[in-house]
């Protein structure tokens, strides 16, 4: 009898996207991650996929050379209750981010934006992307 590989935790895979994504934003190469914490960047893949669970000592030194609490990798974790609708209007939204600043466009926009100073030159970028959303629509 073949035994079935078994899959990967749902939270494992939730937080080993969410160590992409703040890695991702941060510019950060999985082989850069992997040299501060004494790892393989095979190790990181694994845990970035899931395949592997990250131990909470070591999720505690990812958190740290990450920049962000270790709350960080369990925002909108599948399976976490939230009371009402606004709660749940809330973690489809802030999913949809997450997926946008997950793809290259939404990560290349996001550095870009973040490196302008003018708080007017922002609003008018702002202003043109919703212009442009709006013609798009109409199309």
């Amino acid at each position: 009898m073949i035994e079935n590989k078994k899959k990967p935790n749902p939270i494992d895979i939730h937080v080993g996207s969410r160590i992409r994504l703040r890695r991702t934003m941060l510019g950060m190469s999985q082989e850069k991650l992997g040299e501060s914490l004494g790892i393989t960047f095979q190790q990181i893949q694994k845990y970035e996929k899931g395949t592997n669970r990250v131990g909470a000592s070591r999720l505690q030194n990812i958190s740290s050379i990450l920049n962000v609490p270790v709350s960080f990798f369990f925002e909108d974790a599948p399976g976490e209750q939230s009371g009402g609708q606004a709660g749940m209007a809330e973690a489809s939204s802030s999913n949809y981010v997450v997926d946008f600043l997950s793809s290259s466009e939404g990560l290349q926009l996001n550095r870009a934006f973040v490196k302008i100073s003018d708080p007017k030159v922002r609003r008018r970028v702002v202003d043109l992307v919703k212009a442009l959303a709006a013609d798009a629509e109409v199309e």
